[in-house]
C-alpha cells in the first residue's frame, strides 16, 4: 500500500509538532508548513494526499490556500483544522471543496479516524497515472520515464509540465496555462524558469526520436508524435 502524504499548514509550531509525530507513528507521511505561502510552495513538490490547514495564518490563511489549491487540483482532499468553529466559517470552508472541518481543540484520534474513513479504499482511490507516447511511457505518480531499458527520473515541476502536455498530446498548449498551472502566476521569472524546465525534459525524452516538445512562437508548446 503507498504511504498517504499529508501537507500541514498551521502557525503553531509546538502544537503542529505534536499531531505531525503523532500521524507519522500511524505511518502517515507529514510535511509541516508554518505558514500558507510555505504550504503553496510544497504543494506541487510534495503532491500530497490530503491537505490540513488552519485557518489563522500569516501571509495567507487557510482558506486562501484551499482557493489556490484547488484551482491546481480537485481532487487531493483538504480538511480544515481550527478554532474558528461559527456556521459561517464552516459553510465558507465547504463553498471552497472542502472535505472536512475540524474545531479545535479536538482529540488526535478522532483526526485519524476521520482520515482512515476517507482513506480506507485508498488502493483503489490513488492510481497510477501513466501516459503513454511514441515508443516512451511517463508515469506521473513516480517522476518516471521510460523508453526500453533506460530510465529517466525528472523533478516534481518537469513532471506537472509534461502532464499537461502528454494530456494534450499533438494540441498546443499556451504559455500562461503551464505558467499559471505550475507556478501559480505568469511572471518575468517564470517564464524565464518554464524554458529552463522545456530544456530539461527534452534532454530527459531524447532516449526517443519520436517524441518531440515543439516551441510555438514562444506563445507555447506541443508534444508531438513523428511518425518513423
Amino acid at each position: 500500500m503507498k504511504t498517504i502524504k499529508i501537507l500541514f499548514a498551521d502557525d503553531d509550531l509546538k502544537y503542529s509538532m505534536l499531531l505531525k509525530r503523532f500521524l507519522e507513528t500511524e505511518g502517515y507521511e507529514v510535511t509541516y508548513a508554518g505558514n500558507g505561502n510555505i504550504a503553496l510552495q510544497q504543494f506541487p513538490l510534495i503532491k500530497p494526499d490530503l491537505v490540513l490547514l488552519d485557518i489563522n495564518m500569516p501571509e495567507l490563511n487557510g482558506f486562501e490556500v484551499a482557493a489556490k489549491i484547488r484551482k491546481q487540483n480537485h481532487q487531493v482532499l483538504i480538511f480544515f483544522l481550527s478554532d474558528r468553529s461559527d456556521k459561517a466559517d464552516r459553510l465558507k470552508g465547504f463553498d471552497l471543496q472542502a472535505n472536512d472541518y475540524l474545531a479545535k481543540p479536538f482529540y488526535p484520534e478522532e483526526l485519524l479516524a476521520r482520515i482512515r474513513e476517507r482513506f480506507q479504499c485508498v488502493d483503489n482511490r490513488i492510481e497510477t497515472e501513466i501516459y503513454t507516447f511514441g515508443k516512451s511511457t511517463f508515469n506521473y505518480t513516480t517522476n518516471e520515464i521510460r523508453t526500453g531499458n533506460n530510465k529517466v527520473l525528472i523533478t516534481s515541476r518537469q513532471a506537472e509540465i509534461l502532464r499537461i502536455l502528454a494530456k494534450n498530446l499533438h494540441v498546443p498548449v499556451d504559455r500562461e496555462i503551464l505558467l499559471k498551472h505550475v507556478w501559480g502566476a505568469s511572471s518575468y521569472a517564470n517564464s524565464l524558469a518554464l524554458n529552463v524546465q522545456i530544456t530539461y525534459l527534452r534532454k530527459a525524452l531524447r532516449n526517443d526520436s519520436s517524441v518531440k516538445i515543439e516551441s510555438l512562437m514562444k506563445k507555447g508548446y506541443v508534444l508531438h508524435i513523428e511518425k518513423g
